[in-house]
């Protein structure tokens, strides 16, 4: 048996940290810039939303307001323009006032109201929000949430791992508490792009509940901003989750990972970077679930990348194609699978190719498993595979790739189509569910290394 008390650096453990917040960043007209991790949250409550979503509407008019003025722009300055060049030139000295002057204003009463609203919010104190409200944020936040968190805007979502839709404080009395039937096997569920812990649960159904039911696993649900770099969910992950080991109740045996879409290429590059810091927890880890994964990109990406670059082939629908800049970070590093740092840090990621980037395979030590979806029929051949869940292609689920560099080794014995299913069935489907509880059944654990050999003796 395996202490959960892990190795940390002695201010690693305390959950009250400040964070070092965002650059700002105007949302969609700039480069990303790289995220530094937040580790507390404003107050959530009625006013903080109602303060996040005024901020959203003064930046929303302000943007609008200036891309309807770039295009005025342009069409006032093409050749042709009526009245000539002089009546040009003066059409367009008055409206960038006019417009000049509308973002004034906006700006002006936002401030204001922003003002008032932060001052309310803190004295409200913390309330958790419904299962309505959390579904509305975590998809705004997976469209726009790198905008949010760089803005520091209250909609933004700062990871978190949960347990009956409630945060969980990373000390040993609050785990305690808040899971007084804590057992030495935890699972834990990552959910994917624009969604959030809550939705696991669908028709009644949540395969953690199940699997704690069947496994006597204790699941813990991983809450997390899906808008920002998957490299950077990956670090926030790897280091809360040994703050988390670290303060288990009782003594931490193994652990299970489940992951829907997004959610794995999560997992991965949660433990490259969780083995990269020295972090014991990826030694207790035997088994890895992906349930939908696009491991090798999603066409929905693809498919806004060329939206935004027909839009800006034309002078007149040029300032249109700032729209498609709207594209979270976390949705544009779909295009390809990016799970580190280096995949996307320095780089435009709208240009028309993406930068070169290397293969990581899959984790050595746990046992990694692989469920694909269709939504066509059994034998429907490449029109299924071409299809699959509707979002994810069964090879991109699968690992398969033309380029055997990228290919990731995923045992026939430890792969599965299900086939009449789309990408949200997967959490709920009896058949997978029943393949995920014989997957995650007991077996022999891995051989230990030597240094975690030692670990266990003491």
């Amino acid at each position: 048996m395996v202490h959960s008390r892990l190795d940390l650096p002695p201010e690693s453990n305390d959950s009250t940290a400040e964070g070092r917040g965002y650059p700002e960043l105007a949302l969609g007209f700039t480069q990303h810039t790289r995220y530094h991790e937040r580790v507390t949250s404003p107050p959530r409550n009625s006013v903080s939303d109602l303060r996040g979503a005024s901020r959203l509407a003064v930046e929303a008019t302000v943007n609008m307001t200036t891309l309807v003025e770039s295009m005025h722009t342009t069409m006032a300055s093409r050749p042709l323009a009526l009245g000539g060049p002089v009546v040009a030139a003066t059409a367009a000295g008055i409206a960038r006032l006019v417009f000049t002057s509308i973002r004034g204003v906006t700006h002006l009463v936002g401030g204001g109201l922003d003002a008032a609203l932060g001052l309310l919010a803190p004295a409200l104190g913390d309330v958790e929000g419904g299962a309505g409200r959390d579904a509305f944020v975590a998809a705004l936040n997976g469209v726009v949430g790198d905008h949010l968190a760089t803005s520091g805007n209250p909609l933004a979502i700062v990871m978190s791992f949960r347990c009956h839709g409630t945060s969980l404080g990373l000390t040993r009395p609050d785990l305690a508490a808040a899971i007084p039937e804590a057992s030495a096997k935890v699972l834990v569920l990552v959910h994917g792009l624009c969604l959030s812990d809550r939705q696991w649960r669908r028709r009644g159904h949540d395969h953690g509940v199940a699997l704690a039911r069947d496994l006597g696993r204790t699941p813990v649900y991983l809450h997390y901003n899906s808008g920002l770099h998957i490299s950077e969910n990956g670090r926030m992950f790897a280091d809360r989750f040994q703050a988390l080991c670290h303060a288990w109740p009782v003594a931490l045996d193994e652990i299970a990972i489940v992951a829907h879409s997004m959610g794995g290429l999560v997992a991965r590059s949660a433990l490259h970077q969780a083995a990269r810091a020295g972090h014991d927890w990826p030694r207790l880890v035997r088994k890895v679930v992906f349930l939908g994964t696009p491991h090798h990109g999603a066409p929905m990406e693809r498919g806004g990348q060329w939206v935004h670059l027909l839009l800006a082939r034309t002078p007149f629908t040029a300032p249109l194609a700032r729209l498609g800049r709207l594209r979270s970070a976390g949705i544009t590093d779909l295009r390809h699978g990016f799970l580190r740092d280096e995949d996307w840090h320095g780089h435009d990621r709208f240009a028309r190719r993406a930068q070169p980037h290397q293969p990581m395979p899959l984790p050595e030590t746990p046992r990694c498993y692989a469920m694909a979806a269709s939504t066509g029929k059994a034998r429907a051949g490449f029109r299924t595979r071409l299809l699959g869940d509707g979002l994810v292609p069964v090879p991109s689920a699968l690992g398969q790739h033309r380029d055997p560099r990228f290919r990731l080794s995923f045992p026939p014995e430890r792969r599965a189509i299900v086939y009449e299913t789309g990408h949200l069935d997967l959490l709920e489907r009896r058949e997978v569910y029943e393949r995920l509880r014989e997957w995650l059944a007991d077996s022999p654990a891995p051989a230990a290394s030597p240094r975690h050999r030692a670990r266990r003796r003491a």
